[in-house]
């Protein structure tokens, strides 16, 4: 990943611009005074996440046996 060293006031300027390099790729520092300040990055999301837990959306659709907590000794 490449990397540009901006001061902050260019940031205020320059915003827009410097968010199309975060889409390419590049890594911003935002800095003040000559001194690293924070780091502007592309925000990763998993491609593959699950979709979100729908509580209660297969209500009644499992069982368990009666002897579910019945001793297994003997097997």
């Amino acid at each position: 990943m490449n990397s540009k060293i901006v001061d902050v006031t260019e940031v205020q300027i320059y915003l827009t611009e410097l968010l199309s390099l975060v889409q390419q790729g590049t890594e911003i520092v935002i800095s003040q005074e000559n001194k690293p300040q924070a780091r502007l990055m592309p925000l990763v999301l998993p491609k593959n996440s699950l979709p979100p837990r729908i509580p209660g959306l297969h209500a009644g659709a499992g069982w368990m046996s009666d002897d579910f907590d019945e001793s297994l000794e003997g097997f």
